[in-house]
């Protein structure tokens, strides 16, 4: 049925922010709403003028028989900013401060706007990037896995410590813990990874960096390729041997006295590594 250009509009928006780094052929939409590719070319011309002004993302058109339209989502450096202004005075709020140098961060990976936030943070940090799969460990660091992944239209696999029968066969790893002298284990399943993916590790809190360079580790073992890391925050306090500058932070603890209860944290290195060029 024929539609008129603001039921378009509405539709065409809706289609292309549920299909994120997909190509869709003007064809598509011309057979959809019964109208000529002129008019197509017209609504994503608006539509990405509109996404553009609001911060919301990148409509790229490609030209030529196999062309069609992409949309990437992305953040300003502005939002960014202002977001990474606003939750470092929550972060800082003394009851946070958990035994270990640890934080309490539930309520904040719990709220759908701020993972939503954060998710598209580090999408726009990789949207040029190619990744293939985004990967974190249980549990704390599935939400923002799950929200990236979202936004980049890719799969995410979860690390595990103990094998659940459920994984099938599994590739495992043993790893030091960069804020201890522990031992510990990781492991993945065989059919989680393929050779050659190209894998962002994602997670919530980076206290000695142990974890991180496990999953290094774990990628290296399936002949996958680390693209980069992203944490949520990171303890910058903590000396350790695994920090990497492929990790990048989008909060650091600048300092935790869990006797006196004080807390201090700072933005991180995110606004300073991530290129903002492509959605201003």
């Amino acid at each position: 049925m024929k539609t008129r250009r603001s039921e378009r509009l509405i539709d065409e928006t809706r289609y292309l922010l549920e299909r994120p780094h997909t190509l869709i052929s003007l064809a598509f939409f011309a057979k959809r709403y019964e109208s000529a590719k002129s008019s197509i070319s017209e609504d994503l011309g608006i539509l990405r003028r509109t996404f553009m002004i609001r911060g919301i993302g990148a409509l790229e058109t490609l030209p030529g028989a196999g062309g069609g339209v992409i949309f990437t989502p992305g953040i300003s450096k502005e939002e960014a900013t202002d977001f990474i202004t606003t939750t470092t005075k929550r972060l800082e709020e003394p009851d946070r401060i958990l035994p270990g140098g640890y934080l309490y961060l539930t309520d904040l990976l719990a709220d759908p706007e701020v993972l939503r936030t954060i998710g598209r943070m580090i999408a726009t940090q990789y949207s040029q990037s190619s990744i293939d799969v985004v990967m974190t460990v249980a549990t704390k660091g599935i939400p923002i896995a799950q929200s990236v992944a979202n936004f980049l239209n890719i799969p995410f696999v979860m690390v595990r410590r103990d094998s659940k029968i459920t994984e099938g066969s599994t590739i495992s790893v043993n790893y030091a813990s960069g804020s201890s002298d522990r031992i510990e284990k990781m492991e993945l399943s065989k059919r989680s990874l393929p050779e050659g993916s190209r894998v962002l590790v994602v997670d919530d809190f980076m206290k000695g960096g142990g974890t991180i360079n496990g999953m290094r580790s774990l990628i290296s073992e399936f002949n996958a390729i680390f693209a980069g890391a992203t944490v949520f925050a990171e303890n910058i306090n903590v000396r350790s041997e695994f920090r990497d500058t492929k990790v990048t932070s989008l909060f650091k603890v600048n300092q935790i006295d869990t006797v006196n209860r004080i807390l201090k944290m700072e933005p991180g290195d995110y606004l300073a590594k991530t290129d903002f060029s492509y959605f201003e």
